[in-house]
């Protein structure tokens, strides 16, 4: 199980205010408006190539994610992210099988398993202790995800992804049978999707969720520091 309560994954993606020098100043606002409530964290989810300097900035104070790894080991592969590349610049997790970058699912028994294996992924993060959270579309695949080894499984369903009107709290019915099926599993539920308001984070934890994942409404809004305050705030039951 995941060894805090609640958390609030910020996804960077690749938005502009994601990226480069703002991508620090992003990652900044996560971690002073995490202060004002410090049980539930915000975790920052940065792209590989901000990482360091992320790192830099925060120190060793503050967990810094990244939004995919390979299950490579030291070597010959080429354009692959290697999870102790990652680790060594200060990353203490990483997103897996997310819609917008899913990876092959197959038997990691093979000496040397496939590039882009997912089991693989896990595996190599559980190696080195990196932390993982791989993600599932819908309920046939997140049944699948609680059996492969990671603390977190996220349900966020990729057509509600960066809606402003709709979000995944309006299937609380399918949030429910999410969070049993990972409670059987002794797995941490996280979910996403169109996450913008208060009563969506009330009605994900009131389902059983232990977090949510967010990326648009905070990289996007014109008041990013004020949004996610709002969102945080949403922890208080």
């Amino acid at each position: 199980m995941f060894t805090i309560e609640e958390v609030i994954f910020v996804n960077f993606k690749t938005y502009p205010r994601g990226t480069g020098k703002e991508a620090v100043e992003m990652a900044k606002i996560c971690i002073e408006v995490s202060k004002e409530n410090e049980k539930v964290k915000i975790i920052p989810v940065v792209q590989v190539v901000d990482l360091y300097r992320v790192g830099q900035m925060l120190g060793d104070t503050a967990e810094i994610w990244v939004q995919h790894v390979d299950g490579v080991k030291w070597g010959q592969n080429t354009g692959w992210i290697l999870p102790e590349g990652v680790k060594n610049e200060g990353a203490t997790g990483s997103f897996l099988n997310h819609s917008e970058h899913k990876t092959e699912v197959s038997p990691s028994s093979a000496p040397q398993a496939p590039l882009g294996n997912l089991r693989a992924a896990i595996e190599r993060c559980q190696e080195i202790g990196l932390r993982t959270l791989v993600f599932a579309s819908n309920l046939p695949e997140l049944k699948r995800m609680v059996n492969l080894g990671s603390e977190m499984v996220a349900y966020e369903p990729p057509e509600l992804i960066g809606s402003r009107t709709d979000s995944v709290a309006s299937r609380s019915d399918v949030i429910s049978e999410a969070s049993k099926i990972c409670q059987e599993r002794k797995v941490s539920l996280i979910v996403g999707a169109g996450i913008h308001s208060e009563a969506d984070i009330k009605v994900s934890l009131a389902c059983g969720a232990v977090g949510v994942a967010i990326a648009r409404d905070i990289m996007e809004a014109d008041d990013p520091r004020s949004e996610l305050a709002k969102l945080h705030k949403g922890f208080i039951l």
